[in-house]
This record gives structure tokens, C-alpha cells and sequence, in this order.
């Protein structure tokens, strides 16, 4: 197996170890253990169909598959929401954005020129579901397909790094604990288009750390890593990555403390997928 189909293995393994010991009912339980146990034993089968078989299909299967796995990851997160939140995170957290947007002036700055920058973070923050596809297909495009565990990696585990933390910090968003408090004043129609999304594929489990946070740089930094002579790739999802950790705080969809702890996840994915890749050399 591949670094990164190992990380999602143990992964998911977690996942239904926590579905048996976190207080859900039986139905999530059952559905959670056998769905998760499933997958694993998958993707083996799936490595070792590629490993007797070699065809160019399975390798680009074992390419994409981990984006598909990320956004179902994302969702069984989701049925391990807690049945009632104490809120005693969110009012700790909240003192912090109020300094932050507030006395710093961040909100009015960001809305000094109207509606501009306020929809271009908006948009920004509707792409992070794109930056990881986009980071991937880079390395197609560029005939670098065979770097692409490199990027996958850092993307993995800086995104799974993010799920795994969400049951032990569970909280709500901002915009949902306290209403209207410090909510942009431009209403503009890309943040009716990310409530609609948030409202429709939004998970309550936790917020901390921010996973768009997390994800968004891991896509730059594995991007950094797997295809350094392109730099406008990672600098361009770095830029994205910049805009997205703003609008999470200026849109209230995360608190400043989730994105800073999202950005230091994506940190740490950097790092053990650089130690792995040294291992790997050895």
C-alpha cells in the first residue's frame, strides 16, 4: 500500500473503532462499523488487484479514489454529532474573534471597499472543495502522475488529521451559536450560495480544527512538494488557501482559533509527509 492508502486505512479503522465507543444509536453503529470495515478491506483488494494486473485504469483509480473517500469521511463525521452541545468552547472561542474582528478592526477593513473583498472570500471559500482536484490534476496535465502519492499524502493527512479531532472538541459554527453577532453586512448571492450548501451538506459534530482550513493548505504544500518547478500552482493554492482561512473567520462559518489550528494541522501533514518520503528513500 501507498503511504496515503495506509493513513486512509487506519483511518477509517478509527472511524468504527469510535462508532462502537462514542454514545450513537445502534443504527449508526452498525452502519458506521460495517461501512468503514469495508472500504478497508476494498482498497486492499483493490491494491492487490492493481499489483497482479498493472493496468493504467487501477493506478488512476488508486489516484482519484482518495478524494471520493475524503467527502464520505467528511460525512460520517457527521453521524457522530453529540445530541446537544454545552456551547462552553464556543463562548471561549467567541471572546477571541471579537478582539480579532472587533478591536483589531479586521471586519471594517475587510469591508472597506463595499461588497469586493467580501465576495471575493466568499468564492474563495466555495472553491475549497476544488483546490484538492485541482492540485491532482496539476500533476496530470504536467506528465507528473507518478508524483502523485507525494501530493496525496500531505492532502490525506492533513485533511483526516482535521476529522479525526472532531468528536473530542465538539461545537457548532459561529453564525449558529450567536446569530448576526459580527456577520458580514454584505449579503452578497456567493454567500447565499455557501449557505445553501453548508445548510444542505453541513455536518454538527465540530468545527475545530477548520478542515477547509487544513485541506486547503495541505492541497498547497503537497502541491510545494510533488511539483515544485510549477510554482504558480502552489503559490496560486496558497493564495486560495489565504482567502478561504479569512472568509471561514469573516463569513462566521469557523472561529479564529479553528482556522489557526487548521493551518498548524496542515503543518504537521507537511511534515510527516516529508518523514515519510525520506523513510521511503532509505
Amino acid at each position: 500500500m501507498r503511504w496515503s492508502e495506509r493513513v486512509l486505512s487506519i483511518y477509517f479503522s478509527y472511524a468504527a473503532g469510535l462508532a462502537i465507543c462514542l454514545p450513537v444509536s445502534v443504527e449508526v453503529r452498525t452502519v458506521s462499523v460495517v461501512l468503514n470495515l469495508t472500504i478497508v478491506a476494498g482498497y486492499a483488494l483493490l491494491v492487490h488487484a492493481h499489483a497482479l494486473r498493472g493496468r493504467n485504469l487501477l493506478g488512476m483509480m488508486r489516484d482519484w479514489l482518495p478524494l471520493v473517500l475524503l467527502l464520505l469521511a467528511y460525512r460520517e463525521m457527521g453521524w457522530l454529532a453529540p445530541r446537544a452541545h454545552s456551547y462552553s468552547l464556543e463562548r471561549s472561542w467567541i471572546e477571541i474573534d471579537r478582539l480579532v474582528l472587533r478591536t483589531w478592526h479586521v471586519h471594517d477593513a475587510i469591508e472597506w471597499l463595499g461588497p469586493v473583498v467580501p465576495s471575493i472570500l466568499e468564492i474563495a471559500y466555495s472553491l475549497v472543495y476544488a483546490t484538492a482536484p485541482f492540485g491532482l490534476a496539476m500533476l496530470y496535465v504536467y506528465g507528473e502522475r507518478k508524483r502523485s502519492e507525494q501530493y496525496l499524502l500531505i492532502l490525506v493527512l492533513g485533511v483526516l488529521l482535521a476529522y479525526a479531532q472532531f468528536p473530542f472538541w465538539p461545537s457548532e459554527p459561529p453564525r449558529t451559536v450567536f446569530p448576526g453577532d459580527d456577520a458580514p453586512s454584505m449579503q452578497t448571492v456567493f454567500r447565499r450560495f455557501n449557505w445553501f450548501l453548508l445548510g444542505g451538506y453541513g455536518i454538527h459534530t465540530s468545527v475545530f480544527p477548520s478542515a477547509h482550513v487544513s485541506g486547503a493548505f495541505a492541497a498547497a504544500f503537497g502541491a510545494m512538494r510533488a511539483l515544485p518547478e510549477k510554482p504558480w500552482v502552489w503559490r496560486t493554492l496558497l493564495v486560495v488557501a489565504a482567502l478561504i482561512a479569512t472568509a471561514t473567520v469573516y463569513g462566521r462559518y469557523h472561529y479564529v482559533v479553528d482556522a489557526v489550528a487548521g493551518l498548524a494541522v496542515s503543518g504537521i501533514a507537511l511534515a510527516l509527509g516529508l518523514l515519510a518520503g525520506r523513510s521511503s528513500r532509505a
